[in-house]
């Protein structure tokens, strides 16, 4: 929730600073540009260099200050580190009451630590210290070495004078909170503070330093760039599989009503199913070769692309075709002049989802016992909580994706350049 308020505060302060900026940079708008319609006029909205650029540095800026990482200059309160203490207050089975005191020492993960040796005191509480990890709770058995612990009546009463019951509210201090489990054992959890531990979410540098080490070395037999590759190759050739079936299944549907009855049912009873849920299928009917992956990909495109494709022809208007008839265009003219150019910026918008959701899917593909791919690199690296490796192969693929996603953005323009002109 913090980091969440953090990206909004930053999203908002964002626009009006650079709302601020360019109207001192461009001086008052004038009557002309007032009379400019821009609101709901998709092809007048433009992205903004500024906004794109202050997101990017934000979601760093933000990862970075709550990971503790280097590359940001002010960071997210941190745990605890270092010695604390407390008070707890021990009742025996005579009803006599003593204080001991409880020293621990809050060390960084993956450190080894001895407790420190402290002086026992003199009455049946006796003195104790402990360690344990940053932001880790745990058991403090203050009664290892309490005279008369073992006998029934024993039990802690109060934490620094504050009485406490077992699962009751705990008492909280400067460095943590103290409370009694169901079987009146203290336990102390030491301040977390709210920066993520790095086996939730490493630093950037640290993703960073793993991405050269892999891009030198490999991971599993198999270079950075072939396990790309190899997820790269399923997501294209499963979404042109896709394609070259779902774009004339889109057509058909959307020229003759038999097709639209026959297929539509199929259409949308297997679009809302999940790459996922098919995966035992998969394996039953084409084993653990490349087959169901590609398979896999394929599904996931297919319905994308024939739901295009059919919104596109379904969207073309029907005054273009009847101006094409009084021209004596044939069936074919209409189809390869008015049908096809009218529907292409819907299929392209079809193709820039569906291979979104290939790239998605590609995860799931590779579970299928693949060897290599981006996916498999992913899922092996979670086995053995690396979430560095993680977060790298997901911001490969969403860079990556990225890069498809512009190049396709390229050739939309190229190819269809009378998209939003009517």
């Amino acid at each position: 929730m913090i980091i969440f308020l953090t990206y909004v505060a930053i999203f908002i302060g964002g626009m009006f600073a650079v709302k601020i900026a360019m109207r001192f940079v461009n001086g008052s708008s004038d009557y002309t540009s007032l009379k400019t319609v821009t609101f709901g006029d998709e092809s007048a909205v433009k992205p903004s260099r500024a906004a794109s650029v202050i997101s990017i540095v934000a979601i760093f800026l933000i990862w970075g200050a709550f990971t503790g990482s280097k590359i940001t200059p002010f960071h997210a309160p941190g745990p605890f580190l270092g010695d604390t203490s407390f008070t707890y207050t021990a009742e025996n089975a005579a009803g006599e009451r003593d204080d001991a005191t409880v020293s621990i020492l809050v060390h960084p993960i993956g450190q080894e630590i001895e407790a420190p040796e402290v002086d026992g005191g003199e009455g049946f509480a006796q003195n104790d210290s402990f360690v344990m990890g940053a932001g880790r709770g745990g058991l403090v058995r203050t009664n290892n070495n309490d005279v008369g612990e073992d006998q029934d009546g024993y039990r802690v009463v109060a934490i620094n004078g504050q009485a406490v019951e077992p699962e009751g509210p705990g008492v909280q201090t400067d460095t943590g909170l103290v409370e009694l489990s169901r079987r009146g054992t203290v336990r102390f959890s030491p301040e977390a503070g709210w920066q993520m531990e790095k086996i939730w979410l490493p630093a950037p540098e640290d993703v960073w330093n793993r991405l050269i080490v892999i891009a030198a070395e490999g991971y599993r037999g198999f270079t950075l760039a072939e396990h790309l590759g190899f997820s790269l190759f399923r997501v294209i050739v499963g979404f042109l599989l896709g394609a070259i079936v779902g774009i004339p299944l889109g057509y058909a549907m959307g020229l003759s009503n038999w097709f639209r009855g026959w297929f539509d049912p199929i259409v949308e009873f297997m679009r809302p199913v999940p790459p996922l849920a098919l995966i035992p299928l998969v394996i039953i009917w084409f084993g653990i070769g490349e087959q169901g992956k590609l398979f896999l990909l394929f599904l996931a495109s297919l319905w994308i692309m024939t739901i295009a494709a059919r919104s596109g022809v379904s969207g073309v208007k029907i005054t273009k075709i009847h101006a094409a008839y009084s021209l004596g265009a044939s069936k074919w003219q209409i189809m390869r002049y008015v049908i096809i150019p009218n529907s292409l910026p819907e299929i392209f918008t079809g193709a820039r989802v569906a291979m979104g959701v290939c790239w998605g899917t590609v995860v799931a593909a590779e579970l299928v016992a693949a060897e290599q791919g981006a996916g498999q690199m992913i899922v092996a690296a979670s086995k053995f909580q690396l979430t560095d490796i993680v977060i790298m192969g997901i911001v490969l693929i969403g860079i990556i994706g990225f890069g498809i996603d512009i190049l396709m953005r390229k050739m939309e323009a190229y190819l269809v350049p009378w998209k939003g002109r009517g």
